[in-house]
C-alpha cells in the first residue's frame, strides 16, 4: 500500500510532511482539521507513506464478516459501546495491550462546523500518559504532515491554547468548517 499511495500522492499533487519520531511507539494520533469525506483517504494513505500503524476504533458491531478483516487491515480496532467502561478508559486498556498503539480521532467529531472539540482526545493520552501527535491535512498547500509530539499537562485549558495555536492557518477542504 505503501508504493500506491505515494502514486496516488504523486498525482494528486500531495506532499506527506514530519511523522512519527524515532523510538516513540504509543500516542494520540489528532486529525485535523477534518471537513470532508476524502480527508480519511488522504490521512490514510500519509499513514501508509510514513510507515505509521494507525488505529480506530469502531464500533464492534461492524465487524462482521467479510467485512471484519478488511477493518482490521486498516487499523479498525472493536469497541463495545455497551459495556460500562467509558470510552475513554477503553482506549486507555488498549493502549496497556497494544505496543505500537497510534489512535487515531478528529476531535470535531464531525466534518460539519463544531462549536468546540471533543476533549476525549485529551484526556485518553494524559490517562495513557502518551504523547499527542498533531497531524494535519492542508488543502491549501495540499500538504499533510505531523507536527512534533506535545505532552498533555493535565491542564486541558492551557494546553488547548497551545494544541489551537498550531492548527492556526491550516485549511481544511471546507475551510468554513474548521473552528477552533
Amino acid at each position: 500500500m505503501k508504493t500506491i499511495s505515494k502514486l496516488i500522492y504523486k498525482l494528486a499533487g500531495w506532499k506527506a510532511t514530519g511523522g512519527v519520531p524515532e523510538g516513540l511507539t504509543k500516542a494520540v494520533f489528532v486529525i485535523a482539521p477534518h471537513t470532508s469525506s476524502i480527508d480519511f483517504y488522504i490521512g490514510r494513505f500519509y499513514c501508509w507513506i510514513k510507515d505509521i500503524p494507525i488505529n480506530v476504533v469502531i464500533k464492534k458491531e461492524a465487524f462482521f464478516w467479510p467485512f471484519g478483516a478488511l477493518l482490521k487491515k486498516v487499523g479498525g480496532v472493536p469497541i463495545d459501546r455497551k459495556k460500562s467502561l467509558n470510552r475513554v478508559d477503553q482506549v486507555v486498556e488498549l493502549f496497556k495491550k497494544t505496543d505500537p498503539m497510534f489512535f487515531a480521532l478528529a476531535p470535531e467529531g464531525t466534518r460539519k462546523r463544531a462549536d468546540k472539540w471533543k476533549k476525549g482526545f485529551y484526556f485518553i493520552a494524559v490517562k495513557a500518559k502518551v504523547p499527542i501527535l498533531l497531524s494535519y491535512i492542508d488543502f491549501e498547500k495540499k500538504e499533510a504532515g505531523v507536527g512534533p509530539p506535545f505532552y498533555p499537562t493535565g491542564d486541558f485549558e492551557k494546553d488547548m491554547i497551545e494544541i489551537e495555536d498550531f492548527y492556526r492557518g491550516i485549511k481544511g477542504k471546507f475551510p468554513e468548517n474548521f473552528n477552533l
